[in-house]
């Protein structure tokens, strides 16, 4: 069973059709839209601010969200995607975007709508990542402009697997109702 923890009195909400894998953690002011998935051994930690999840966000594998005591929440838009075993840190993520695996989005960060981060990437402190753009590297650059293939194949694509497979499991593994 997922742990799923109070932390000062402040408990993590979820919208309806959510899944939380057996091992994930969440705890503390946390809240999330309707049709999220959390994976196999990600944390979302809303222990020192809060952390704001819209609807159809996915946190897949080992991925990290937390935020910055007293400094920066996090916010994350609708039909976003975390990839496996990146990490969100205090920082602003708009709807339609994909963080790729493995990379790491810091504080201060604004990620605009239909965006992708590459696998990998390093988007440093502060960066305002233009709507509609690739970043990529260490640290993260603007690469180049998401197409509508990109935006159709590969953001809206990875958001609806996502919901499609979190309904293979049983509705034991769905999340608390609010």
């Amino acid at each position: 069973m997922a742990t799923i923890l109070a932390v000062q009195g402040k408990v993590p909400q979820f919208g309806n059709n959510c899944f939380i894998a057996p091992n994930a953690t969440i705890l503390g002011e946390v809240s999330m839209g309707d049709d999220c998935s959390v994976w196999f051994n990600a944390v979302i930690r809303g222990d020192v601010h809060f952390i704001k999840m819209g609807n159809k966000v996915n946190v897949q594998d080992g991925a990290i969200i937390h935020c910055t005591y007293q400094k920066h929440p996090t916010t994350i838009g609708n039909n976003v995607s975390i990839g496996h075993n990146a990490m969100v840190h205090g920082c602003t993520i708009h709807d339609n975007v994909l963080i790729g695996m493995g990379s790491i989005v810091m504080d201060g960060c604004v990620i605009h709508s239909n965006s992708i981060i590459a696998a990998g990437a390093v988007v440093l402190e502060g960066t305002i990542v233009e709507e509609g753009h690739i970043y990529a590297g260490v640290p993260a650059k603007k690469v180049k402009t998401v197409s509508e293939d990109l935006l159709t194949g590969e953001i809206h694509r990875i958001a609806n697997n996502y919901v499609k497979y979190a309904s293979w499991f049983d509705d034991a593994n769905e999340a608390p109702k609010k």
